[in-house]
C-alpha cells in the first residue's frame, strides 16, 4: 500500500522541477516535489546567471506562459546586459547576473506559496481550478512563505511504479512509496553521477549531495535506453581578494531589459562584473598536466557540452590562441564569492591552484571551491514524445538535463510543458505542443525528440529557422493567449497584455493611414535613422497614443522588417501543410515499400507524429518522404 496518494509527482527540485510542480498544481494538481535536500530547491549549480544568446528568449517565454523563472530572475537580479545590440532584434538576448541565494530563496517561497491557491482562470470560457499541492515542510523553508506553507519532501526516488503500462508512482530509498497517475523526472546530473577532481571521484549529483544510485536501472527496467553526458564547472574565488587594478570593468546596461512583461520600470541596485583573460603561461601549465586531467586521462568517456568546454579543452582545441577571456561574475551583494566563467576545469586542485594564480588580477586569489566534472545518465530523447510523456511508459514525462539538454533556462522551459501537459492529460484535455514557429521552447522540443542529441544540448538562435519572428520583445504577443488559455495567466497578467497588444494595434493603425510630407508614417519610420521615440516627438497623433516603451520597440521592429517577416510568414505556411499531414501513430513501416533502410529504422524508431516531424529526422530524404506520402495517400 502506498505511504500517500497523488495525482502527480515531480522527482527533482531543479528549474525544471520548481517549473514542473507549479504548473501543475495551478492547474489543479495534487502534486508533490520529491527532491533531495530542500534548502537546495532552485540552486544555480553552475553560473550565477539566467538568459543569453536564444536562452533569454525562453526565459521570456516561460513567463508569457506563466511560468516563474521569469519573475524569480528580476526580483534576484544584480546585473542586465542585452546581448548583440549592434545585431539585428533576431538574435538580441537578454541576460541577468543574479544572486545565487536570493534566487533560491524567492523560488522557493514561491512554492511554499502554491500549498492553497487562489481561484484561477482555467480558460477563456471562464472555468476556474483551485489547486491542491500536497507539501511537507522543510525548517530550512519554512520561513520563506507569510504562512509557513509547507514546501517540498525530501528523499531519494529509487523506483518508477508502473501498473499495466503506465505509471503507478514512485518508491523511494527510505522505503516509503508515493502513489500517483503522472510522475515527471527532472533529475537533471544525478543518474549514476560521479564527480571528478583531478585523479579523484566519488558518486555524487552535485558538490556535496549524494547521487541516485538506483533510478537508472530501474529506468533500464522498464525499457528504456539510457546514455552519459558530462558537464563541469570552474573554481569559485574570494572577490575580496583579488587585484581589480588589473581587471575590466563589466557594468549593467544603463536600461534594464527585464523578463518579466509588466515588471516595473524601476533602477536596478547593480553590481559590475569583471574581464580579465589567460595567458600562454597557464595553457603551458594546463598542458604539461593535460594527463592529469580526467577528459584526457580516459577517466571520463562521456561526452561534454561542446560550446561551454573546459579551459583543458580549449586550449587543445585552440592551440593557435595564446589567450581566453575570464569572466569573473559576483554570486551576489552580500557574499564575497566570485564565479570564474570560462575556466571550467577537472584538472587536480594544485594544478587549479597555478591556473587561477597565473591569470592577471588573480595573483592572490583565495579559491573557495575548486572546479570539477560530473557525469551522469540521460534518456536519449527520441524516446519521448513532443508532449514530454515517454514514449515506453504512459504516464511519466520527462523534462530537463535527463532529456539531454544543459542550462537552466532549457529545463524550465521544458518543466513548465511537462507540467503543463501532465496536468491536462489527468483532465482529459489535448495537450500542449508548441510549434517551431510559435516558441524557441518549441523548437528545443521538437530538436530533441525528433533529432535527438549525443552531446549536452544547447540552445542557439541559428537552430530557428523562424528566429525573426521569436524574438525576445515579442514573446508575450506570441504566447500569453496560449498560457492564458491554458490556465496559468492571472487575470491582472491578461488585462496588462490585452492593453498593450491594444496599444500596438492602434499605433500601427495610425502608421498605416496618415501621411507627412506625401508618405505614409510607416514608410518613414523603416528609413534606418528614424526611431519610434523621434517619429512620435514628430506626430502628435502619434503621441498622443502613450505606447509603453516595450510596445514602441515592437511597432518599430515591426515596420523596419515587414518585408522580412512577411517573407517568413509565408515560409511558414508552408510548412505548416505538412505539419497538418498526420501519420498514424500505429503505421508499420516495414510494410512501406521503397522505403531506404536507414529511413524505414529511423522512422519506425522515432515515429513521427505528421509528414512536416519525419522530413527533419536525419536520414531521411526528400525520396523517402514522398514514398511515406504516397503510401499514405493510399
Amino acid at each position: 500500500m502506498p505511504d500517500e496518494t497523488f495525482d502527480i509527482v515531480v522527482v527533482g527540485g531543479g528549474h525544471a522541477g520548481c517549473e514542473a510542480a507549479l504548473a501543475a498544481a495551478r492547474l489543479g494538481a495534487r502534486t508533490a516535489l520529491l527532491t533531495i535536500r530542500a534548502d537546495r530547491i532552485a540552486e544555480m549549480s553552475c553560473n550565477p546567471a539566467i538568459g543569453g544568446l536564444a536562452k533569454g528568449q525562453i526565459v521570456r517565454e516561460t513567463g508569457a506562459l506563466g511560468g516563474a523563472m521569469a519573475r524569480v530572475t528580476d526580483s534576484s537580479a544584480i546585473q542586465y546586459r542585452l546581448l548583440n545590440q549592434s545585431k539585428g532584434p533576431a538574435v538580441r538576448s537578454p541576460r541577468a547576473q543574479c544572486d545565487r541565494q536570493a534566487y533560491a530563496r524567492t523560488m522557493q517561497a514561491v512554492l511554499c506559496g502554491e500549498a492553497d491557491l487562489a481561484s484561477r482562470p482555467a480558460s477563456t470560457e471562464g472555468r476556474h481550478t483551485r489547486a491542491k499541492a500536497a507539501w511537507a515542510c522543510h525548517p530550512a523553508t519554512a520561513h520563506l512563505s507569510a504562512e509557513g506553507s509547507p514546501a517540498v519532501r525530501e528523499d531519494v526516488v529509487r523506483e518508477i511504479l508502473t501498473c499495466g503500462g503506465r505509471v503507478a508512482g514512485v518508491r523511494c530509498e527510505s522505503g516509503r512509496q508515493y502513489a500517483a497517475r503522472a510522475v515527471i523526472l527532472t533529475t537533471g546530473t544525478f543518474l549514476r553521477g560521479v564527480l571528478h577532481v583531478g585523479e579523484k571521484t566519488w558518486p555524487g549529483g552535485r558538490i556535496d549531495e549524494p547521487a541516485a544510485e538506483n533510478l537508472s536501472a530501474s529506468l533500464e527496467r522498464l525499457g528504456l535506453r539510457l546514455g552519459r553526458l558530462k558537464t563541469g564547472t570552474p573554481p569559485r574565488v574570494d572577490g575580496r581578494t583579488l587585484d581589480y587594478r588589473r581587471l575590466k570593468e563589466q557594468p549593467s546596461d544603463p536600461h534594464a531589459v527585464r523578463f518579466s512583461f509588466g515588471w516595473p520600470d524601476a533602477p536596478v541596485d547593480t553590481v559590475s562584473c569583471w574581464i580579465t583573460e589567460t595567458t600562454p603561461a597557464v595553457h603551458e601549465i594546463i598542458l604539461a598536466n593535460l594527463h592529469r586531467a580526467p577528459m584526457y586521462s580516459g577517466q571520463i568517456t562521456s561526452i561534454g557540452p561542446r560550446y561551454c568546454p573546459s579551459i583543458e579543452a580549449k586550449v587543445v582545441r585552440f592551440r593557435d590562441r595564446d589567450r581566453h577571456q575570464v569572466f569573473l561574475e559576483p554570486e551576489g551583494r552580500d557574499t564575497p564569492v566570485v564565479y570564474c566563467n570560462g575556466i571550467s576545469t577537472s584538472l587536480p586542485e594544485e594544478v587549479q591552484d597555478l591556473v587561477v594564480h597565473g591569470i592577471p588580477g588573480m595573483g592572490q586569489a583565495r579559491i573557495l571551491r575548486y572546479g570539477y566534472a560530473i557525469e551522469y545518465d540521460f534518456v536519449p530523447p527520441t524516446q519521448t514524445q513532443a508532449t514530454l510523456e515517454s514514449k515506453v511508459v504512459a504516464g511519466l514525462y520527462l523534462a530537463g538535463q535527463i532529456n539531454g539538454t544543459s542550462g537552466y533556462e532549457e529545463a524550465a522551459g521544458q518543466g513548465l510543458l511537462a507540467g503543463i501537459n501532465a496536468a491536462r492529460a489527468l483532465g482529459g484535455r489535448p495537450p500542449i505542443v508548441l510549434r517551431r514557429d510559435q516558441a524557441y521552447i518549441g523548437v528545443l522540443i521538437d530538436d530533441l525528440v525528433t533529432k535527438g542529441t549525443e552531446e549536452p544540448y544547447r540552445m542557439f538562435t541559428s537552430l530557428a529557422e523562424y528566429r525573426l519572428l521569436l524574438r525576445h520583445d515579442n514573446a508575450d504577443r506570441r504566447l500569453t493567449p496560449i498560457g492564458r488559455e491554458v490556465g496559468l495567466v492571472s487575470d491582472e497578467a491578461w488585462r496588462r497584455f490585452q492593453e498593450k497588444d491594444r496599444q500596438i494595434r492602434a499605433a500601427q493603425d495610425v502608421l498605416r493611414r496618415v501621411r507627412r510630407g506625401g508618405r505614409l508614417l510607416e514608410d518613414i519610420l523603416r528609413r534606418p535613422e528614424v526611431t519610434w521615440q523621434t517619429l512620435a516627438a514628430e506626430a502628435p497623433g502619434l503621441a498622443a497614443l502613450g505606447l509603453s516603451p516595450e510596445a514602441g520597440e515592437q511597432v518599430e521592429i515591426e515596420a523596419k522588417y515587414a518585408g522580412y517577416l512577411v517573407r517568413q510568414e509565408a515560409q511558414i505556411g508552408r510548412a505548416r501543410r505538412m505539419e497538418e499531414r498526420p501519420i498514424p501513430e500505429s503505421l508499420d513501416y516495414a510494410a512501406v515499400s521503397h522505403l531506404r533502410p536507414e529511413a524505414r529504422e529511423k522512422l519506425s524508431r522515432i515515429r513521427p507524429r505528421s509528414i512536416g516531424q519525419a522530413a527533419r529526422i536525419p536520414g531521411v530524404s526528400p525520396s523517402d518522404l514522398a514514398v511515406l506520402m504516397i503510401h499514405l495517400g493510399r
